[in-house]
């Protein structure tokens, strides 16, 4: 039995998969969404995406809520999906898409800079005027939208979520943490981390201390920028990662 004990801050309907999988490898969890998902409005300009689809040269899926209602418009107007790549960010949302039988690629690196190394994608991109379409949710991922604008590919962006920060009475993190023994906290992405300390509030000097489990450097680099002691880099927020990361340290 490993001797971490993990706080989860993934949405609802992600931590329980998430705890049952650290379960297995001998993590022991506890739960605390940062993170509510509101599915946005289709809007004309976005209905004209779907329906040009055929053009992209890939499609580019950066989380499992995008994959399941990109999936979802997928179905209502294309019964047989055009014949091109997709990409996803990480194993969890390329599983999403594999279900449904699509092609899709996803680097070992789970992030934005493993999914711009992947030969597949510049093997897909090979063609006159590349379009990419990316399926996100509402405000994420810039560094794929920059770098593949400066590699000369036109990239469309279709927001199909908002992440709203939930709203929980003061002092409940550090609650959790003590009632639970817990002794680290994972986020899984940049806003994860703005929300716990959006969440912590007044508490953020005592919550800061506690050893950060974070999925890229770029989270990392937010999360000491902002006075956090230890941060976890487990080059990805699937249990796999988590797990291998924890192997190779022990809490304080």
């Amino acid at each position: 039995m490993s001797a971490w004990r993990l706080l989860l801050t993934r949405p609802a309907e992600e931590n329980p998969p998430l705890a049952a999988a650290l379960a297995a490898a001998g993590i022991a969890t506890a739960s605390l969404p940062l993170l509510e998902l509101q599915p946005l409005a289709e809007s004309p300009p976005q209905r004209s995406l779907w329906l040009d689809l055929d053009r992209y040269a890939a499609v580019v899926v950066v989380s499992k809520p995008a994959a399941r209602l990109g999936l979802a418009a997928l179905d209502r107007y294309w019964p047989q999906p055009p014949l091109q790549a997709w990409f996803a960010v990480g194993a969890a949302t390329a599983a999403v898409l594999d279900d449904y039988g699509l092609l899709v690629h996803y680097p070992v690196r789970e992030d934005s800079e493993g999914l711009l190394a992947l030969p597949a994608l510049d093997a897909a991109l090979q063609r006159p005027d590349p379009q990419v379409l990316l399926l996100r949710g509402e405000g994420g991922r810039d560094l794929l939208v920059e770098t593949l604008t400066a590699r000369g590919v036109r990239v469309e962006v279709l927001e199909l979520y908002r992440r709203q920060c939930p709203v929980y009475p003061a002092g409940l993190i550090l609650e959790t943490l003590a009632a639970e023994r817990l002794n680290a906290i994972m986020v899984s992405s940049g806003q994860g981390f703005a929300h716990l300390q959006a969440c912590a509030g007044a508490d953020w000097p005592e919550l800061r201390r506690y050893p950060l489990l974070v999925p890229s450097a770029r989270v990392a680099e937010l999360a000491r920028a902002n006075g956090c002691h230890r941060m976890i880099e487990c080059q990805g927020a699937n249990a796999g990662a988590i797990a291998a990361a924890l192997a190779h340290h022990h809490p304080d």
